[in-house]
C-alpha cells in the first residue's frame, strides 16, 4: 500500500527538479557574454516507480509513478565540430601572422624612388659613366665616391630595416613559446580536476568549457589535434607527437642555434629534439624568421657581395690619377683574421674549419674552346654534394653554365683576365654558413691542370672546408679570398684611403710602358658596364633583374597571405557561427525556459498544497 505522505515527496521532487532547471537557465543568462561558455540543459527523467516487477508486488492495475528527478546537467556541444575548429584554427592564424609581417616588408621595399637602393645604384653607375668621359676631372671622381657612400648607406638602411623585423619576430617567437607552455600546463591541470569531478559522478561542465577555450587558444598558436580514446585521458598532439596526456604536459624550450645569428631554436624540453610546427602563429613566425626574412637578407647580401666584388676586381687592377693601384673601392670585414681563413667553428679553442669565399684560377681560358678532357666536378650543395659531369667536347662556357645551373652552392664565371672564378653563395640550410666554399673536387683535370685551381684531381686532392689550411689544396699561385663577416650588407663601405684622396679612384690602366694617360677612362667604362652584365651569382641575373624580382617576390607573397587569410576567415567564420548556434546562449530562449519552468514550479507547489489539504482532512477531520 502506498504511503499517505507519498504525494508530498512527489511534489517535493517536482519543485527541486524545476528549481534546478530555473537555476541552470539563470546560469546560462549570467554567462551569456562569457568567452568560451556553452549553454547547459537539465536532463529531467521520471523517478523510478515504487513497485518492481516481481512476485511480491501488490495486486494493482499498474505501477504508480513517483514524480520526476534531475538526471544530469549537460552542456550543449558538438564534439566533431569542435575538433574541426581546433584542426583548422592554426591555418587561419598562420596566414594572419604572415599577412601582418609581409605588410611590414612591403613598407621596406616601397621606399621612395629617390632614396631607394636601386636609384642610388643607378646614380653610382652613372657617376662611373661620367668619369669615363672626363677621367681627368677631380669633381667626377668626387661624385663617384659620394654616390658610392650614398649607395652603401642605403644598403645598410635596408639591412637595418630587415634586421629590425627579424628582431621583432624573434621576440614574438620567445613570447609565443612561453604562452604555449603556459596553456599546456593549464590544460593538464584542468584534465586532472575534470577526472576527479567525474569520479564523483558529476558533470564538470564549466571546467570542460574552460578546457575547450584553452584548447581553442592553443590551436591558434600551434597546429594541434585532440583525442580522447580513454574517457579519463584527454590528449593533445602536435604533428603526431604527444604534447598533453591527461594531467601531464610536455614543454618546449628555446636553445641557442648552431650559427652566428644569435637566435634560438625551439626544442622539446625533455628530449632536446628539434620541434617542428606546420601551422599556427608559432609555425608562421619561425618560417618568417628562418626562411622568408632570411632569404631577403641573403638576397641583399648576395647583391652586396657580388657588385662590390666585381667593382673591386676592376678597381684593384686599375690605377688612379695619383698612380695608386691595388686598392679595393669597397671594403668589408673578413670573417676571421687568419689569412688562410682558419676558424674555430665548434668553439673548443682549436682551429678546425676554413672559411673561404672565392677561388681564382691561374690559367686564362677561352669561353668557346673545347676542353678536350672529361670528368666529374663535385661541389657542395643544399643537401649534400652535387656532381657535375663534363665531356671532352664541352666548351668552357658549357661547363660554367652547367655549374651555375646545378643545385650546388658554388657558382663559376671568368673574371676580366679570363681566369676561372669559383664563388660561394648563401646557404639554404641553417647549419651551413653563407659565402663559404665547403667542398670542391674534380675526378678529371678541368679544375686542376686546365684552369689552375686545385693541385690535383681525385678525392685525395679535394678541397674541403672541414679542416684547417684547406687552401693548401689550391695551386701555389691561385688567389683566394677569406669569407666576409656575417651580413656584409650591414657594414660595407667605401675604402677610407679613397675617401681621403679621391684621386685614388681608378679610371685608367697602365700602358705598355707603365705610364698613365690622363684621358684614359677604360677602367671606368668597364665598371659602368657591370650595370647591364649578367653577373648575379646564383641566378646569373643583372642587377635590374634582382631589384625587379625582389619587389615582385615580396608583393606576391604578401598578396598570397592576404588572399588565403580572407579565405580562412570565411571558413572559420562559418564554423564559429555554426558552433555559436549550437552552444551559444540565446537570452530570449532562456527567458522562455525560465517562464516554462516557473509554471511547472507553481503547479508543483499547488499540488503539494492540495495534498496537504487532503492529509489534513484525513488526520484532523475524519470521523468528526
Amino acid at each position: 500500500m502506498g504511503s499517505t505522505f507519498s504525494g508530498i515527496e512527489l511534489g517535493k521532487r517536482s519543485i527541486m527538479a524545476h528549481t534546478d532547471a530555473i537555476t541552470t537557465a539563470g546560469h546560462n543568462i549570467s554567462n551569456a557574454n562569457t568567452e568560451g561558455y556553452s549553454r547547459q540543459r537539465v536532463q529531467i527523467k521520471e523517478f523510478d516507480p515504487l513497485y518492481k516487477p516481481d512476485l511480491e508486488r501488490p495486486e494493482r492495475p499498474g505501477q504508480i509513478g513517483q514524480g520526476v528527478d534531475t538526471f544530469s546537467i549537460n552542456r550543449i556541444r558538438d564534439e566533431l565540430l569542435d575538433k574541426r575548429i581546433v584542426a583548422q584554427a592554426n591555418v587561419e592564424t598562420y596566414w594572419e601572422t604572415r599577412s601582418n609581417y609581409y605588410t611590414m616588408l612591403e613598407q621596406i621595399y616601397n621606399e621612395p624612388y629617390d632614396i631607394s637602393v636601386r636609384s642610388n645604384m643607378d646614380k653610382f653607375w652613372e657617376a662611373w659613366q661620367e668619369l669615363s668621359v672626363n677621367p681627368e676631372n677631380q669633381a667626377a671622381r668626387q661624385a663617384v665616391v659620394t654616390r658610392g657612400e650614398t649607395l652603401t648607406d642605403s644598403i645598410q638602411q635596408r639591412w637595418e630595416s630587415l634586421d629590425g623585423i627579424t628582431q621583432i619576430i624573434n621576440g614574438d617567437i620567445e613570447a609565443t613559446v612561453k604562452q604555449v607552455n603556459d596553456l599546456a600546463n593549464q590544460i593538464a591541470a584542468l584534465n586532472g580536476e575534470i577526472v576527479r569531478v567525474r569520479g564523483m559522478g558529476d558533470n564538470p561542465n564549466d571546467l570542460l568549457d574552460r578546457r575547450d577555450l584553452l584548447v581553442d587558444k592553443l590551436s591558434k598558436l600551434i597546429n594541434i589535434t585532440t583525442d580522447q580514446r580513454d574517457p579519463d585521458e584527454f590528449m593533445v598532439h602536435v604533428d603526431g607527437k604527444v604534447f598533453i596526456q591527461g594531467s601531464i604536459a610536455r614543454q618546449y624550450e628555446l636553445v641557442p642555434r648552431f650559427d652566428d645569428t644569435g637566435f634560438n631554436k625551439v626544442v622539446w624540453k625533455d628530449t632536446q629534439d628539434d620541434a617542428f610546427f606546420s601551422g599556427g602563429k608559432l609555425g608562421a613566425l619561425i618560417e618568417l624568421r628562418d626562411v622568408d626574412i632570411r632569404n631577403e637578407v641573403q638576397n641583399l647580401n648576395t647583391l652586396t657581395m657580388n657588385f662590390s666584388d666585381l667593382v673591386n676586381d676592376v678597381h684593384r687592377n686599375a690605377v688612379g690619377a695619383n698612380r695608386v693601384t691595388g686598392l679595393d673601392f669597397f671594403v668589408e670585414h673578413p670573417f676571421v683574421e687568419n689569412v688562410n681563413g682558419n676558424y674555430d667553428r665548434d668553439g673548443d679553442g682549436e682551429l678546425d674549419t676554413s672559411y673561404v669565399f672565392r677561388f681564382t684560377g691561374t690559367n686564362a681560358l677561352d669561353m668557346q674552346q673545347q676542353v678536350g678532357i672529361e670528368g666529374t666536378i663535385t661541389l657542395s650543395g643544399t643537401d649534400g654534394n652535387v656532381e657535375i659531369v663534363y665531356h671532352h667536347t664541352d666548351t668552357v662556357e658549357v661547363i660554367i653554365n652547367r655549374i651555375n645551373d646545378s643545385a650546388s652552392e658554388v657558382k663559376a664565371y671568368l673574371d676580366r683576365n679570363n681566369h676561372l672564378v669559383l664563388k660561394a653563395t648563401t646557404s639554404k640550410s641553417l647549419d651551413n654558413p653563407d659565402f663559404v666554399i665547403r667542398h670542391v673536387e674534380d675526378s678529371g683535370f678541368f679544375l686542376s691542370g686546365y684552369s689552375g685551381i686545385l693541385r690535383g684531381n681525385g678525392a685525395e686532392n679535394a678541397y674541403d672546408f672541414a679542416q684547417v689550411d684547406s687552401v693548401n689544396a689550391l695551386v701555389e699561385d691561385a688567389q683566394f679570398a677569406v669569407s666576409p663577416y656575417i651580413n656584409p650588407s650591414a657594414y660595407i663601405e667605401v675604402n677610407k684611403s679613397i675617401k681621403n684622396d679621391v684621386m685614388s679612384v681608378a679610371a685608367a690602366y697602365f700602358d705598355a710602358s707603365g705610364n698613365v694617360n690622363l684621358g684614359d677612362g677604360r677602367a671606368a667604362v668597364e665598371i659602368a658596364s657591370i650595370r647591364n652584365t649578367k653577373i648575379m651569382v646564383g641566378g646569373m641575373k643583372t642587377f635590374d633583374d634582382y631589384f625587379a624580382d625582389a619587389v615582385t617576390n615580396v608583393g606576391l607573397k604578401g598578396e598570397q597571405a592576404e588572399t588565403n587569410l580572407l579565405s580562412q576567415n570565411a571558413i572559420m567564420g562559418d564554423l564559429r557561427d555554426l558552433r555559436e548556434s549550437i552552444s551559444g546562449v540565446n537570452i530570449d530562449e532562456e527567458l522562455a525556459d525560465v517562464m516554462k519552468f516557473q509554471h511547472g514550479y507553481n503547479a508543483a507547489a499547488k499540488f503539494i498544497t492540495v495534498w496537504d489539504s487532503l492529509i489534513d482532512t484525513v488526520i484532523n477531520r475524519l470521523g468528526v
